[in-house]
């Protein structure tokens, strides 16, 4: 009887650590946020680039931070890859377009008078990945991902290191 209780107990508990790492996996990372931050940045002016004739400001944009929207760019697949698939990457860029020009109806006629100074804005900042995610927080541009941020103590090795049960567990499991 005890050593069927100690079994049920290893299920149990490989069951729980199992579930652990898929949750992990499903939140977004400290750099991963910026990224998505990036991304909601890039696709705002692109939305305004498209709707106010600024298709200039934009290929500037884009060619001054080709390496900086390129590593957004790549962090989001990554992101995806271990949490949703190509399917969920391409769903989440026509969501994100979508939330990005719902925002530039909502605005009317102001959204074109709102969008030059976040032009100006960008091709201001220094060339990092850290001040375009911080002009996209600034501007409370949408960014519908639909993740959580990962808990502050997570780390990514333990997201992606597959659940081992304990030694006692795996020991029950033999019997």
């Amino acid at each position: 009887m005890t050593s069927i209780r100690i079994l049920l107990a290893g299920v149990a508990a490989a069951g729980i650590a199992a579930a652990a790492p898929a949750q992990a996996q499903s939140c977004i990372r400290p750099a991963e946020k910026s990224a998505f931050d990036v991304r909601a940045l890039q696709s705002q002016l692109m939305v305004a680039a498209l709707n106010c004739g600024q298709e200039d400001q934009y290929n500037q944009f884009v060619t001054r931070y080709r390496t900086e929207l390129g590593g957004a760019y790549n962090t989001i697949n990554s992101s995806f890859r271990r949490a949703g698939g190509q399917r969920a990457l391409d769903s989440y860029i026509t969501t994100l377009a979508n939330a990005q020009s719902q925002d530039g109806i909502r605005q009317g006629t102001r959204f074109c008078a709102n969008a030059a100074p976040m032009f100006e804005a960008a091709l201001a900042s220094p060339n990092n990945s850290t001040s375009l995610a911080q002009l996209a927080v600034l501007n409370n541009l949408s960014n519908p991902h639909g993740r959580d941020e990962c808990a502050a103590g997570a780390t990514p090795a333990a997201a992606e290191r597959p659940a081992r049960a304990s030694r006692p567990a795996r020991a029950a499991a033999r019997r």
